[in-house]
């Protein structure tokens, strides 16, 4: 395969996918700044912390200093008017599908018609869906109707798509930015504790942390999971191991780098040892890991390295098969 024509493939998977994880921080986001106080006082001191939880929200995304370059004081309503439909800023959701459209356009001959009418109507309805005000009325709505519609990008692919190299790469594209995201969205949320995170977080209130905590699992699709595994009270300790060990959990870390790592293994070529090598050497650290270990380094601390780690196998990956 022609290495701008993976190129294309790779970034278009990563491009839709990163609009609907976008989507997904963004809700659990809007979803907790919606919860009621447990009582007055903690009430305050939460309602004091929102703002915090925007800026959290734009520096685990870095861009923070894009955004306060433009719009100054952080505000909910400019985050979310910058996330969503912001075109100068590249990973706003609009961004994002515009630019899935246009690496899939690029590789029409690679794709089937169904693909390319997927992905070319969720751009255009985007576009219709912001101008009747539908978000303003209720973003809750609109980000769920961004992850169906790459749910069904998804399925359209597997169902339609000859399972040859461009799909592995379509594949690789996708679980590499899950990994980053999921990655990215648990750094959030903890954030809101403590910088870095060792255990239980100490004289919350047990109420508010079910929301807080069922709204985190609910932002990856993982209430209900969570349920049917652990069958107990939710506990941020729990939540960690099903979102970054539990290889059954599709958006969890270790999911994602078996999936990505089998893809990988796939294409192989002779450039790509080293690649491979890392590739297969993060999936068994998250396959053999335990949470208690993760928890001594520290989640913050680790979860960064995590997303270091991520960062170099995209790199490695543009050298070894997408760079001309």
């Amino acid at each position: 395969m022609l290495s701008r024509t993976a190129d294309h493939l790779f970034w278009m998977a990563r491009y839709t996918e990163r609009a609907e994880n976008t989507a997904r921080m963004l809700d659990v986001q809007h979803q907790a700044a919606l919860l009621p106080p447990p009582d007055a006082g903690i009430g305050a001191a939460e309602r004091a912390s929102e703002h915090l939880d925007w800026r959290g929200l734009l520096g685990i995304s870095e861009l923070t200093e894009a955004y306060t370059t433009r719009h100054g004081a952080i505000e909910a309503g400019k985050v979310l008017d910058f996330m969503v439909r912001d075109m100068d800023n590249l990973s706003s959701i609009q961004s994002c599908l515009r630019a899935a459209r246009e690496n899939a356009r690029a590789v029409r001959g690679a794709i089937t018609t169904e693909m390319w009418e997927t992905i070319n109507q969720t751009w255009l309805e985007s576009w219709r869906l912001l101008a009747d005000g539908r978000f303003e009325r209720d973003p809750g709505e609109y980000f769920e109707w961004v992850k169906n519609r790459s749910h069904l990008s998804r399925g359209v692919t597997s169902g339609t798509m000859l399972q040859d190299e461009a799909f592995h790469f379509l594949r690789i594209g996708t679980f590499l930015e899950r990994a980053d995201n999921t990655a990215r969205l648990l750094d959030v949320k903890f954030h809101a504790l403590q910088a870095e995170f060792h255990g239980s977080a100490n004289g919350r209130v047990q109420e508010y942390d079910f929301y807080y905590w069922s709204s985190v699992l609910r932002s990856v699709s993982g209430f209900e999971v969570y349920r049917k595994v652990y069958r107990d009270v939710i506990t941020p300790e729990r939540v960690a191991e099903l979102l970054i060990l539990r290889p059954d959990m599709p958006r969890s870390l270790a999911a994602c780098m078996l999936e990505g790592t089998a893809h990988l293994r796939a294409v192989a070529n002779r450039r790509s040892h080293e690649t491979l090598r890392r590739a297969g050497q993060l999936n068994a650290e998250l396959q053999y890991g335990q949470v208690a270990e993760i928890m001594a380094t520290g989640l913050h601390a680790w979860l960064t390295r995590f997303l270091e780690r991520i960062n170099e196998l995209g790199g490695g990956i543009s050298q070894d098969f997408l760079a001309a």
